[in-house]
């Protein structure tokens, strides 16, 4: 094209309208599971293209219905081992409400045989006990209220300290409690009809008194936990009166707590477990009827801290969480954290009803949360003004405000 004048280079604007606002996902983050399925948390902005530079927009000029999911599923490997379960037994009962029941096995990935469920104590496991209804038994007289067979009753414990037990229950308690277990008579029942139903409801319960008795021998399911729970300042110590496990046939005792982990059988009777915190959850598998422990707990003031000034235990059926206040010599020093602990038949569920966490504020310096599942140690993580419903695996959560 030498010979052939060449004409002058021109740009013209083709379009002056700017473009609408649309979603932009950033790199997901790491994966809540080591193992098996997980999630990752990837951060989900609205953008615009103005001038060349994408500016932050509010959500609601982004589509609503076109917005990527904030959480992902990921697998790193596969685990190494699972948890497994029988199928549903009958219901209990003929008519009326029941329960139905399942075995749990730990297997392996490899063998697919079952293992010491040790191996899977890290992993979530689903439900093994559900409710059931057989439809309405023919002398009923109209509808029992609400939870009328779920009403917590007081778990058996020695003569001499059933009056101590009650008589500083919830006594020293600087934080929200739920109320402790509580008796249930029906008309013309005797005390020893009353005491055999103590006998065998122990397992499930949250222990909030100073000190007790705990009978967990001759429980009808397989698996008891009980949880014993006191003040951020005190620890507890477990004593074990009495122990008719089968440690042959793979019967075990196992203590856990933000501190420790321990497990036993041989030897148990005399022994002494300390938990060096204020909370400890206590489980004892059996494969024999009948068999089981007896424990005597207490409680002391703590010999070392192990909380910030600035952290809270809350112990169920409900509470609120608000973020502490921290002034701006304080920054980057603590990290506050708040503890929750339910009964362990129960589960826990954190709703954020305001969350404002920005720079702004000038009582707060924190701008994001992390909420652990303790079961299952998975963090997830809550930026900014993110409002979030979340649920637990277990009975235990922590919650710590970060800077």
């Amino acid at each position: 094209c030498q010979p052939v004048p060449k004409p002058e280079s021109r740009v013209e604007v083709c379009d002056l309208n700017p473009c609408p606002p649309r979603w932009k996902v950033t790199p997901a983050g790491p994966c809540s599971s080591s193992c098996g399925l997980g999630l990752a948390v990837q951060l989900v902005t609205c953008v615009q293209l103005l001038h060349g530079q994408e500016v932050l927009q509010e959500e609601h000029l982004c589509p609503v219905a076109e917005k990527p999911l904030t959480s992902v599923p990921c697998v790193i490997r596969t685990c190494s081992y699972e948890w497994s379960f029988s199928e549903w037994s009958e219901c209990s009962t003929s008519c009326g409400n029941g329960i139905q029941t399942r075995q749990d096995f730990c297997l392996s990935s490899l063998t697919h045989k079952p293992v010491n469920p040790l191996f899977c104590r890290r992993f979530p496991k689903a439900i093994v006990v559900r409710g059931c209804s057989a439809g309405p038994c023919p002398e009923q007289e109209g509808p029992l209220s609400p939870g009328a067979e779920l009403q917590p009753v007081t778990p058996a414990t020695h003569p001499t300290r059933a009056a101590a037990g009650t008589e500083h229950r919830h006594k020293d308690m600087d934080v929200p409690l739920s109320a402790g277990p509580h008796e249930q008579t029906k008309p013309g029942g005797g005390e020893e009809d009353t005491a055999k139903r103590c006998f065998l409801c122990v397992c499930g319960n949250l222990f909030l008194s100073a000190t007790g008795i705990i009978n967990m021998t001759g429980v009808e399911s397989r698996d008891c936990t009980v949880a014993i729970g006191r003040p951020l300042r005190e620890e507890i110590s477990v004593t074990i009166l009495e122990s008719s496990l089968n440690c042959s046939a793979g019967e075990v005792l196992l203590f856990s707590g933000r501190m420790m982990w321990r497990t036993g059988c041989r030897k148990l009777p005399l022994s002494l477990i300390n938990s060096r915190t204020n909370t400890l959850i206590v489980k004892q598998r059996v494969v024999l009827p009948g068999n089981g422990v007896i424990l005597q707990y207490n409680s002391r003031t703590a010999t070392k801290k192990y909380y910030q000034d600035c952290d809270q235990q809350l112990f169920g059926p409900q509470g609120e969480i608000v973020n502490p206040v921290q002034l701006p010599e304080q920054r980057q020093e603590v990290v506050c954290r708040t503890f929750i602990t339910v009964a362990p038949r129960q589960r826990i569920s954190i709703r954020a009803l305001n969350t404002d966490l920005g720079p702004e504020d000038n009582q707060t310096h924190f701008n994001y949360i992390l909420v652990r599942d303790v079961s299952t140690m998975k963090t997830v993580v809550f930026h900014g003004k993110q409002q979030f419903l979340w649920q637990s695996t277990g009975s235990q959560a922590e919650i710590e405000f970060h800077e």
